[in-house]
């Protein structure tokens, strides 16, 4: 009789899961289904406000028919598109409509050539003769450097100020991994010193050289955000710089004291000040500090309105500019919308070549690079495009570096921003050695049968023999010459040149310039006005590829377990971004190309 009872429960409690997963499952196609089809156009009434709140995630390009669920967290997943952005800002520009911009900020989720670009198009939005007001309860020092272009800038009486400069921590396994006896197998490209991401498994320390590169990387970065808030502030760099180092921003008092700010108000004053900046009529009432008494308009809402219509808008003709966005870790394969997959970005490249409507292609590359072979693939088709005769541009974004350079090099014109991350031209492998942690920590032991002296060269249960390493070694070289020489013949320069400023290093944009790896400075924008013009094209469209991946796919993807991978890291309490680096590493030793062109750290930006 319990034995009938316990089938029965089972039985009931089966159908039921069946039926909660059913109904959700008829829930998810229904949104994705209705989600573009019933999206309504936002309607922008007279005497609105721009609200800028930037706490989610900026990617490099916004997808309006992205599921906006985590289904490890079932949370709205939301984020921003950089190109949305910037393009939704210069619209508010000339929109009559909208009479300012309500920068509310306390923290930006994106890299500094990112925050770089926004603060620019914040800066030519105020160019249309309209404001900015800037407002916080507390600053992070990314969210303050864009709250600099801001006419206006208010911090809360009891907030703070975030400003002492930039640091970066990096970790190192050598002595965990001598206790655990694991050796890990490096090979180099020559004298790639700089080809630090090796260094974790070398030393308990930077290297000379890393600390080299790491200096002027965030030496750079710090000194165009110093000059950048330095104009906008009537501030010097030394003054700037003198209140980092001495941590002069105790209290909101110091920062309004200091000149960083324009006064010290609570949120509701700041309401009414926008109230009496849009007119009277919404300023009637100047004790109540009611939002709802302003019209804002959030970035998302905004991006659904309708386009601006202009008098002298030019009759467009069928001729395109293909814009091919590059974004992720670069591997072979399909790849994904936050992967380099090398037959799905080769195809787009190759559709772009063939297609009789695309007279230029921009290739934008935000990229720390990867597999070596994969970067190969699709520089070749950049080759083709040109050989085609139409014209190839590159814009660089957050990083294009390594891989993310190789596929770059061969570009007409080269655009980044002062604070791209570029470079890292150089090439690595590692093979792991963990038999003396199996046999003298675990007690476990090995036996093989071979067929040839080098059979199951690359297993981790034993070390490379001196010939075997020579070879690798000897493979590792040969893609570090045949890289520097694309980069010769690309770039117009020797060989000799180029390893000189290669060897692995990492630059930033502007020191990229200085030494011929990139032409000039600029955005997106900028590069694909360069394209056309170099294609003899004044009115032209822009295709952008690959398209998105259809979201159902997506959808059946995360359900297939990573989303709850990446739940019980996070629930053991594993930080996100390591979680996707601990994957990086997982698809790395399983899956991915051993040779690597990719950037010698992970960077994870706190700003």
């Amino acid at each position: 009789m319990n034995f009938w009872k316990s089938v029965f429960a089972s039985l009931v409690g089966s159908s039921i899961f069946v039926g909660i997963f059913v109904i959700f499952f008829i829930f998810i196609i229904g949104a994705l289904v209705s989600g573009g089809e019933n999206e309504q156009v936002t309607k922008v009434k007279d005497n609105s406000i721009l609200h800028l709140n930037l706490e989610t995630p900026i990617v490099e390009r916004g997808n309006d028919k992205e599921f906006q669920i985590d289904l490890a967290t079932f949370e709205p997943k939301i984020s921003l598109g950089l190109n949305d952005i910037l393009a939704d800002i210069d619209k508010a520009s000339k929109d009559d409509k909208i009479k300012g911009i309500f920068l509310d900020i306390s923290s930006v989720i994106a890299a500094p050539s990112s925050v770089q670009d926004i603060r620019r198009a914040l800066m030519e939005f105020k160019e249309s003769g309209k404001w900015i007001v800037a407002f916080s309860e507390g600053y992070s020092q990314g969210a303050y450097y864009l709250a600099t272009a801001a006419d206006e800038v208010y911090l809360y009486p009891e907030g703070g100020l975030d400003f002492a400069g930039l640091s970066t921590e990096l970790m190192f396994f050598k002595n965990m991994l001598d206790d655990l006896e694991v050796d890990v197998q490096i090979v180099r490209g020559p004298d790639n010193k700089y080809k630090s991401a090796v260094e974790p498994f070398m030393y308990d320390k930077m290297s000379d050289a890393n600390r080299e590169q790491m200096d002027a990387l965030l030496g750079g970065i710090w000194n165009e955000m110093i000059a950048d808030m330095s104009e906008s502030r009537s501030l010097t760099p030394a003054v700037l710089n003198q209140v980092a180092d001495s941590l002069s921003i105790r209290i909101a008092e110091d920062a309004l004291e200091l000149g960083f700010v324009d006064g010290l108000k609570y949120r509701d004053e700041v309401i009414d000040l926008l109230a009496a900046k849009v007119g009277a009529e919404q300023a009637e009432d100047k004790s109540s500090g009611d939002p709802d008494k302003l019209k804002l308009v959030n970035l998302q809402k905004y991006h659904k309105s309708a386009p601006i219509d202009s008098e002298d808008k030019p009759s467009w003709d069928s001729d395109e500019v293909a814009v091919i966005y590059a974004v992720g870790e670069i591997r072979s394969g399909e790849g994904d919308d936050q992967t380099i997959g090398s037959e799905r970005i080769s195809k787009a490249l190759r559709d772009a070549r063939l297609d009789e409507s695309v007279k230029a292609v921009v290739l934008r590359v935000n990229s720390p690079g990867g597999s070596a072979l994969a970067s190969d693939v699709i520089w070749r088709e950049t080759q083709l495009i040109k050989a085609a005769g139409k014209p190839f541009v590159v814009s660089m974004g957050d990083l294009a570096a390594s891989g993310g350079y190789y596929i770059s090099a061969s570009a007409d014109k080269i655009f980044a921003n002062e604070n791209t991350i570029t470079g890292s031209i150089g090439v690595f492998g590692m093979i792991p050695n963990a038999e003396k942690m199996f046999n003298n920590k675990l007690g476990i032991t090995f036996d093989r049968v071979k067929t040839n002296a080098h059979s199951g060269l690359m297993s981790i249960s034993q070390p490379l023999d001196p010939e075997a390493l020579d070879a690798i070694n000897e493979s590792v070289a040969d893609i570090y010459n045949d890289f520097t020489l694309l980069v010769a013949e690309g770039r117009g320069m020797s060989q000799m040149d180029v390893d000189k400023i290669a060897q692995g290093r990492v630059w930033t944009g502007r020191d990229a310039k200085a030494v011929g790896l990139v032409d000039e400075f600029g955005n997106l924008d900028d590069a694909i006005a360069a394209a056309a013009e170099m294609a003899g094209m004044e009115n032209y469209n822009t295709l952008e590829l690959p398209k998105f991946k259809d979201p159902f796919e997506e959808l059946m993807k995360e359900l297939t377990g990573q989303a709850e991978t990446v739940r019980i890291m996070e629930e053991l309490g594993v930080p996100k971004n390591y979680v996707e680096q601990l994957q990086d590493v997982k698809y790395l030793v399983t899956e991915g190309d051993r040779i690597q062109a990719r950037m010698p750290f992970y960077m994870t930006w706190s700003n």
